[in-house]
């Protein structure tokens, strides 16, 4: 895989020296092309002021040999061209790909972006466009000079009247682009969001058919979509009326062209065959300004999406180490952390501290909004303090580089998205399948049973992110994925949420096990049925620690008081339970969120 690194050797530097000799093959070859495609004016003026009046027949088939050969050459040249482009468009894909896909996986795992893959979209735009017709007229038009040199060899009229013809085509197509971005830009917007209105429906069909939602979303998708039409139609009525007109002034320079040089051809100031000629190398001369106005928004398109990639490729990596480590015992320590999400005031944790011994395993419960699910994700390396430290066995977690701290770390969300096309490849990480450690993940995770009573067992195709299968064996086939390979902490975050009681049996023996195996694990529980089987129990509220301590002690303090108001913050040691009891849920609930 493609490393990406920031500083004067970076990524793209490296791109750039190696795409030297490509483009600079890519100009020579545009060069030859665009000198042979002189073959046919020059042969247009010989057959009429040579053959035509020598009348000798031996003169028209040389040149006619001459000119096919030349022709020949130059479609030789032209096809070598456009491989070149697509294999540059191919590389550029193959070589930035993986590295937008790991950007936008760091990118995506912030809770203020969306997780897309927009980045790689636009990419593939950028390889099209490379890959494609609508960049030849970028390779050809620096030649332009060539064609109007020779109108001004066949007469200074003729030259002028050439360059006066592109100045004002480029103008109109400078112009179209000015008349168009805006309108496009919010086409392009009012149909993003009506597409992603429209797809977020679909992927919620089940609640818009029991709710009786359709109509609504009918109407809805109406109003945004009349929108994204109104906005469409208004670009492209801009564009057609300057299209019109272009195409106005392009036939009436062909026009002007062969009236200029039938005047000069009266006036005796030119022969019939560079009036031909003349014709011919007009049209090729404004070919390139010509097929810019209509690839211009194309090349616009593909000029914007390589500006989202270079922005995406710019933003510096996280620091993680490199270096291998040794395999840790799975000692959690967590010290002074604190946590504010971005465009919030408030933090979302406040001077946490705790440590978890390998081989021992910790609860974590609280309200909604306690922020559980915020610290789960620091404990995992997901995201980074902004004050404190999260540390696995004296190593800052999220520091460490992701592959090598994966061996050791399983992790279990609340959202459950399984990967891959199989139960294997949804359990084995997309590793290397090892038929062992898969079915040694799933007898663990007591899901072996249920895996082997599917159509074709651990080969089952689970469909996109495990829609296939219910929301109970979701859970536990991303159970046995968290414990697969053996990790040394595992963190479960509501694992029970999708269970029935048989499931939880079964996670409470997955738990048994793991800790009789020396791992750490750290459950974020809301359903209190899971706590039978932790060690300790921490209290979470208000972003700040409440509590912490062994079960019985937790529990002690905990559930008489779930009929008080909270008690003032304590102060907290890791080894005992706090002396002052609290109500972790605010209300007289049985309940821990």
């Amino acid at each position: 895989m493609t490393e990406y690194t920031v500083g004067p050797d970076s990524l793209l530097d490296r791109m750039r020296r190696a795409c030297i000799g490509a483009f600079s093959a890519l100009i020579g070859y545009s060069l030859c092309i665009n000198l042979l495609m002189l073959t046919s004016s020059i042969y247009m003026m010989q057959v009429f002021d040579r053959v035509l009046i020598s009348r000798s027949g031996e003169t028209l088939v040389m040149l006619s040999v001459i000119a096919i050969v030349a022709l020949s050459t130059m479609a030789a040249l032209d096809i070598i061209r456009t491989r070149i482009m697509f294999k540059v468009g191919a590389w550029l894909d193959d070589q930035i790909s993986p590295v937008v896909l790991g950007m936008s996986i760091t990118v995506g795992l912030g809770r203020e972006g969306r997780k897309t893959s927009e980045k790689l979209r636009d990419l593939s735009e950028v390889k099209t466009f490379l890959s494609g017709a609508s960049a030849i007229p970028i390779l050809d038009a620096p030649w332009m000079p060539v064609f109007l040199g020779f109108m001004f060899m066949l007469h200074p009229l003729l030259g002028w009247v050439a360059v006066c013809g592109a100045v004002v085509l480029l103008v109109l197509a400078i112009l179209n682009d000015w008349i168009t971005r805006h309108s496009s830009a919010a086409a392009s917007a009012a149909s993003a969001k009506a597409f992603g209105f429209a797809e977020a429906a679909i992927q919620r069909a089940d609640v818009v058919e029991a709710m009786g939602m359709r109509g609504s979303i009918l109407d809805r998708w109406d109003r945004l979509n009349g929108t994204a039409l109104a906005a469409q139609n208004m670009s492209g009525a801009r564009a057609g009326f300057l299209t019109g007109i272009t195409k106005f002034w392009r036939q009436l320079l062909q026009i002007g062209i062969l009236g200029i040089g039938a005047w000069l051809v009266i006036g005796n100031e030119m022969s019939p065959g560079g009036m031909i000629a003349a014709s011919i190398l007009m049209g090729r001369a404004l070919a390139p300004v010509d097929q810019a106005v209509s690839t211009w928004r194309s090349a616009r398109s593909a000029i914007d999406a390589w500006r989202r990639v270079r922005s995406l490729l710019d933003r510096e990596p996280p620091d993680t180490t490199t270096t291998e480590l040794p395999e840790p015992n799975g000692r959690i320590t967590v010290q002074g952390v604190s946590f504010v999400h971005k465009g919030m005031d408030r933090p979302a944790l406040r001077n946490v501290s705790f440590e978890v011994e390998p081989g021992e395993t910790l609860a974590i419960i609280g309200p909604s909004a306690a922020g559980k699910t915020t610290l789960s994700r620091l404990l995992v390396g997901i995201d980074a303090p902004h004050t404190g430290h999260v540390r696995l066995d004296g190593m800052e977690i999220s520091r460490w580089n992701s592959e090598e701290r994966g061996k050791y770390v399983g992790y279990l969300p609340q959202e459950i998205g399984l990967l891959g096309e199989t139960v294997t490849d949804a359990i084995s990480r997309l590793q290397d399948n090892n038929d062992n450690l898969v079915i040694g993940a799933a007898r663990l995770a007591s899901v072996h049973e249920t895996i082997m009573n599917l159509p074709k067992g651990y080969d089952t195709p689970i469909g996109p992110g495990g829609s296939a299968l219910s929301g109970g064996e979701r859970q536990r086939v991303a159970l046995a994925r968290a414990v697969y390979g053996g990790p040394r902490f595992i963190l479960l975050d509501e694992p029970n949420s999708n269970l029935d009681a048989e499931g939880e049996k079964a996670l409470q023996r997955a738990i048994d096990i793991l800790k009789t195996c020396g791992a750490t694990v750290i459950v974020v529980a809301h359903r209190p049925s899971i706590l039978r089987h932790i060690d300790r129990i921490l209290v979470l509220q208000d972003g700040g620690v409440r509590m912490i301590g062994p079960r019985e002690e937790v529990l002690a303090k905990v559930m008489p008081a779930l009929a008080k108001s909270p008690a003032p913050q304590p102060t907290v040691s890791p080894g005992a339970a706090s002396e002052t009891p609290i109500n972790p849920t605010g209300a007289g609930e049985v309940s821990f969120g």
